[in-house]
């Protein structure tokens, strides 16, 4: 992937046809696949039958209007002859022939190029959503959810719309307006072809000036659809919260107030698309009225029949399709490629975090761990940690504890390397994180964070998610040494019971057990435990905690705590105050000290008022 350009591009050049379409081309490779021979013979004969099928739509009215002819002749005779009957047939047969062949093949066209559009639809789609997982977790916290969704929900829509009209409309149209002109040129006069012409490039024009001044409605409309999408996903992935504090009304209020503005971006559009299509009505009838006029001064001269009459008349009923399909094809490929500019964008977003070149894998990891002299911010006016240097030694556990804000969670970041440290060195096993594969450090790694989020799938689903083929027998053992498996026994459908958007269905101590048997099934090396416990009962946690002390056994273990009387048995307790290790020692040790952890030991074991 090729890092986004850093050259600058005005708005109006970027809102242009002939630059927007950059993002089509991007699409070809997707479409002519230089490892699929079959794929390239599917779009030859798919253009191969466009372009035939649109000769043959154009020939059609010249067969009915030499029937009205031939009926006219047949009329005006004395007698209707075998032959003129036979011929009177075979021009109907003919008509109606043309007519059905041509959407025969229409429709055969969609039978072979249909393969080749949906895989490679299939394939931009995943490789999007491939890259998006690659982009750094600083990226995803600054982007909402739904606005991003709905982008990329749009771009993938486009892609299919692109396809079919860009390479099977739009070309096709105005080879037929063409194919029409020197038909009528040839079987009339060049007066019917110019009417034509200039009938269609004024439609043309007068499409494009009208759709360019009205797509910047269009633009504001999706614009506040996005808006009012996230802040309807945002309340809703919220909903506890909501409830907490009795929102209701204040995000119905927001809601709408963001509904409001879609709504007028949305009349704008709607309205100013009434005024273009009044305009192409317009030429359209014009050029028909035309071109009547024209047929019947040829028949009033005796240069032509009833039968050529409706022949022009059909030719230019034939034109208004195309004309039709032109005008509304101009408008949505300008937003499809609108809409697949910015999906491509996403992909042009270079990583924040990339393993380097020569990054080898973490391998036969025995969990020795150490932080030195190590600096981090999460912007340049925030640091976050200064100079922190500790050690672990492979299988010791080590508890991280300090006031809110002090860096603990920040460390476990650093460790899966969501962020790259601004200074210093961060190494595993004497290895440092910068040299080595960003996938082998988190297979090696194991957490169960204070918040757990589920998706929304059964409880199996989300225990087996640690380990890639996980039998039924190792799911369960996870979730009976994680204290769950009696619970899930208990429910109606078992570990088949859907846990629900972010695992609200069940409750705060049921997620966390659910996170510590993921945990457990992926048996890492490294087992990091932030406030694994804080959401259970006393009891619960009692049980958790031996859970946890039998798996940690043998492993690397870095604890977050805020409730102290779970780390008292840690080999080492590393204290952080303003993102400064301010203290390092066992929990006896620590409170000889009488530094800033007695302190919280003081004021968690005081009394609570009653």
């Amino acid at each position: 992937m090729s890092p986004p350009s850093t050259t600058p591009v005005d708005k109006e050049t970027e809102q242009s046809l002939l630059y927007q379409l950059r993002s089509f081309g991007r699409l070809w490779p997707y479409l002519w696949r230089k490892d699929s021979v079959g794929s390239k013979v599917r779009i030859i004969l798919a253009i191969i039958l466009t372009v035939g099928g649109k000769f043959i739509s154009v020939a059609a009215p010249f067969f009915l209007g030499k029937t009205v002819d031939a009926i006219s002749a047949a009329n005006d005779s004395a007698s209707v002859t075998d032959v003129m009957w036979i011929g009177i047939i075979a021009l109907v047969l003919g008509y109606g022939g043309f007519r059905l062949f041509s959407v025969m093949i229409s429709e055969g066209r969609e039978y072979i190029f249909a393969p080749v559009g949906q895989r490679a639809q299939r394939e931009v789609a995943t490789a999007t959503f491939a890259h998006l997982h690659k982009l750094s977790l600083r990226y995803h916290l600054e982007k909402r959810t739904g606005g991003l969704s709905r982008v990329i929900e749009r771009g993938i829509r486009s892609i299919d719309f692109l396809f079919r009209f860009l390479l099977f409309n739009i070309g096709p149209t105005l080879l037929e307006l063409v194919i029409v002109a020197v038909a009528f040129w040839a079987a009339f006069s060049w007066e019917f072809a110019v009417v034509a012409v200039v009938v269609t490039l004024s439609y043309i024009a007068f499409t494009v000036m009208t759709t360019e001044w009205r797509l910047r409605f269009r633009r504001d409309m999706n614009k506040k659809d996005t808006e009012a999408n996230a802040r309807a996903i945002d309340s809703l992935l919220n909903y506890e919260t909501v409830k907490y504090f009795s929102a209701e009304d204040m995000e119905k209020g927001r809601y709408d107030v963001a509904m409001e503005g879609y709504q007028k971006a949305a009349i704008k559009s709607r309205t100013s698309l009434a005024t273009v299509n009044i305009g192409q009505s317009f030429l359209m009838n014009l050029g028909l009225i035309l071109v009547v006029l024209l047929a019947a001064r040829g028949i009033f001269k005796g240069e032509m029949t009833i039968g050529e009459i409706t022949t022009v008349v059909l030719v230019m009923m034939q034109i208004y399709r195309p004309l039709n399909i032109l005008g509304f094809a101009y408008r949505e490929i300008k937003q499809a490629l609108t809409d697949m500019e910015k999906m491509f964008s996403l992909l042009d977003l270079t990583p924040e975090i990339i393993d380097a070149p020569d990054a080898v894998n973490l391998t036969g990891v025995k969990g020795a761990i150490e932080f030195n002299h190590v600096d981090f911010h999460y912007d340049e006016n925030r640091p976050i940690l200064h100079d922190v240097s500790f050690s672990i030694a492979p299988g010791e556990k080590v508890a991280l504890v300090g006031p809110t804000g002090a860096g603990k969670s920040t460390i476990s970041r650093i460790l899966f390397r969501f962020y790259d440290i601004s200074k210093g060195s961060v190494t595993i096993d004497g290895q440092k994180l910068s040299t080595l594969t960003q996938a082998s450090v988190r297979r090696a790694i194991g957490i169960v964070p204070q918040d757990t989020v589920l998706f929304n799938d059964t409880i199996g689903y989300n225990i087996a998610y640690a380990k890639d083929g996980a039998t039924r027998a190792q799911i369960e053992d996870a979730a009976r040494a994680a204290q769950i498996h009696d619970f899930i026994e208990g429910l109606p459908k078992g570990y088949d019971t859907m846990v629900g958007e972010r695992g609200l269905k069940l409750s705060g101590g049921e997620k966390q057990r659910v996170a510590i048997a993921r945990t457990l099934l992926k048996n890492p090396p490294i087992l990091f435990l932030d406030e694994a416990t804080s959401a259970l009962d006393n009891t619960t946690e009692r049980d958790i905690q031996d859970a946890l002390d039998t798996a940690s056994k043998g492993r690397t273990t870095l604890i977050i705590a805020h409730r102290l009387t779970t780390i008292t048995g840690a080999d080492k307790i590393i204290v952080l105050d303003n993102g400064r290790v301010v203290e390092q020692g066992t929990h006896d040790a620590l409170l000889a000290k009488n530094g800033l952890y007695a302190q919280l030991w003081e004021q968690q074991s005081e009394p609570v008022d009653a």
